[in-house]
């Protein structure tokens, strides 16, 4: 479990879109966070001189996971410049010891470990699957295992959520709230989570995708097949369930896994009522009819 943590999080040119960077009180690491428009001001800073690891995010066009790249570098700067020619990327992070005390062996292990979080956890598709990793001595293992559970803490700060496992319980408050998609004999329930929709473990998703899906719906082949390599999603009979609580990055994603083709989320997933999530986010204000996603 977490410890609880005060964490200061500065905007050196007011921006809270440009560049950030974010400390834990009595903790040596800081993270700077930048898109790739800032990257100019990201680079001119000393302190990324230093050995770190660091994280490009971007979108696949192809797929409803977004790209993650991490890496180690003793000098950040110069190896986020030789990812220049890389396009996928639009924001990068880097975590770094304000005292200097991490070393390329620290850096390495790092990489590697953050790397196996990041297939654990399945919220992306890394475009780096392996990392180098470095054997420690007992005490410096230790030392870099704190210093892992404070960057999953600063990482969600900065935006950046793929590294976060899902933990949604399955809670009276949950159940109340729980929306349902069915089809074709399948059935699942679901709620609103922290970064998206979270389908409950026991929930079932059609065998056969829809016809439209093989043509122009294959991330959502891809995305299936990811959570069945995974083990969250395992084929019993005539249907797919759920082995765990899956997040997805929205209501539609988890949907097309559902109903195995495209889907509007908002207006397939219902309450026991029948009241769509569409209407029940207009019904609650959360939504103007301006932002109302069409059925």
């Amino acid at each position: 479990m977490n410890k609880s943590a005060t964490i200061k999080l500065f905007l050196p040119f007011g921006n809270a879109q440009g560049i950030r960077t974010a400390e834990i009180s009595n903790w040596s690491g800081k993270a700077v966070a930048a898109p790739r428009s800032e990257l100019k001001h990201f680079m001119s800073r000393d302190e990324l001189k230093n050995p770190g690891v660091y994280f490009l995010v971007g979108d696949d066009e192809e797929s409803a996971l977004p790209l993650l790249y991490i890496g180690e570098a003793e000098s950040v700067t110069y190896r986020v410049k030789q990812h220049l020619s890389k396009e996928f990327w639009t924001s990068v992070i880097a975590v770094f010891s304000k005292d200097e005390n991490l070393t390329k062996a620290h850096v390495r292990y790092l990489e590697g470990r953050l790397i196996e979080i990041a297939q654990d956890v399945g919220k992306c598709n890394l475009v780096n699957g392996k990392g180098g990793g470095s054997k420690l001595p007992e005490s410096d293992l230790h030392d870099m295992e704190v210093f892992l559970s404070r960057v999953a803490q600063l990482l969600p700060v900065l935006g950046c959520n793929l590294l976060t496992p899902t933990i949604v319980a399955a809670s009276t408050t949950d159940l109340n709230n729980a929306l349902y998609c069915a089809r074709k004999g399948a059935k699942a329930t679901g709620v609103r989570s922290a970064n998206g929709f979270t389908v409950f473990k026991g929930s079932s998703a059609v065998k056969d995708f829809q016809k439209a899906t093989y043509s122009s719906g294959k991330w959502i082949i891809r995305l299936r097949d990811k959570l069945c390599q995974a083990g969250s999603l395992v084929l019993q009979g005539d249907f797919y369930v759920f082995a765990q609580d899956v997040e997805f990055s929205s209501p539609s994603a988890a949907a097309a896994i559902v109903m195995g083709g495209s889907a509007q989320g908002p207006a397939v997933w219902k309450n026991a009522h029948g009241k769509s999530l569409k209407d029940i986010e207009a019904g609650s204000g959360l939504l103007s009819p301006s932002e109302q996603e069409p059925a």
